[in-house]
């Protein structure tokens, strides 16, 4: 490898993720209501939740995909989407949001690959665009990152040539082409077939190993009992109670929460 695509490949400080007082209405409808949330580096903090809880909003505001009425994301204390000026927080421009984006992992439930690229031009593009690589040096990491998620032979397949875990593990090595300090995953299995499961977890798994800062919002108890050392439950756009998954899971202390474990255990 060359030293440039070494460099890219270095290990990347895991972030600290804060989300201070985030309040976002749709329309008349409050999705979130004065989430307060401090990931520590390397945690993985599982999200869970009923349907329309909050928990992918809650993912969609801390990369500033969606933008919050009231509250501020930050990471390493840099504030995501907007910058302090006097007693107001004012906007950044599209590009300077996308330079923050670029060091925020995002893997979508739909995997969203480019049709038309390749696998490999796929995990390599945002290298390129975002300028950190030249196409050559992108591409190396690119093969390099889907040896680790097992598809070393899959490189010159297209996404319609795959089945979905495998557009999954496809997804989940273009979000670590960035490198990013933080990857979040909004239900990474809910589009797959029940026996597909199993091997895009086993890769969520491996990250979480290696230290790198994960929120996964997900319906996957047991997985989220396994991996996580910390678990949220979110319910009317609140945080309901959180706590390692030995507590949250098996020793809830919210009435609501226990409700929401007895329908899903």
């Amino acid at each position: 490898m060359t030293a440039k695509t070494l460099d890219a490949l270095a290990d990347v400080e895991a972030a600290t993720v804060e989300v201070h007082d985030v309040h976002k209405w749709y329309g008349t409808h409050r999705v979130l209501d004065g989430v307060d949330l401090r990931v520590r580096p390397g945690e993985v903090t599982v999200i869970l939740g009923p349907s329309g809880s909050g928990k992918s909003t809650l993912l969609r505001v801390i990369n500033h995909l969606e933008k919050p009425e009231i509250g501020h994301v930050s990471i390493n204390g840099e504030l995501i989407g907007v910058r302090r000026q006097g007693e107001r927080l004012k906007e950044l421009s599209e590009r300077a949001i996308l330079t923050q984006r670029s060091r925020i992992g995002f893997v979508f439930q739909n995997f969203n690959l480019f049709p038309h690229l390749t696998v490999l031009d796929n995990v390599a593009a945002a290298p390129v665009a975002t300028g950190k690589l030249g196409k050559p040096e992108a591409q190396e990491l690119a093969r390099e990152l889907l040896g680790r998620v097992g598809l070393a032979d899959r490189t010159g397949a297209y996404p319609r040539q795959l089945s979905g875990g495998q557009q999954q593990r496809v997804a989940i090595a273009r979000a670590l082409a960035l490198r990013p300090g933080v990857i979040l995953f909004d239900e990474p299995t809910s589009a797959l077939d029940p026996e597909l499961v199993g091997e895009v977890l086993a890769v969520i798994k491996d990250l979480a190993s290696s230290g790198t800062t994960l929120v996964i919002v997900t319906h996957e108890i047991g997985f989220a009992r396994e991996i996580a050392d910390r678990v949220v439950f979110i319910d009317g756009g609140r945080i309901v109670e959180q706590g390692p998954p030995s507590e949250v899971l098996d020793k809830p202390r919210h009435e609501r929460t226990r409700d929401f474990l007895s329908k899903v255990l």
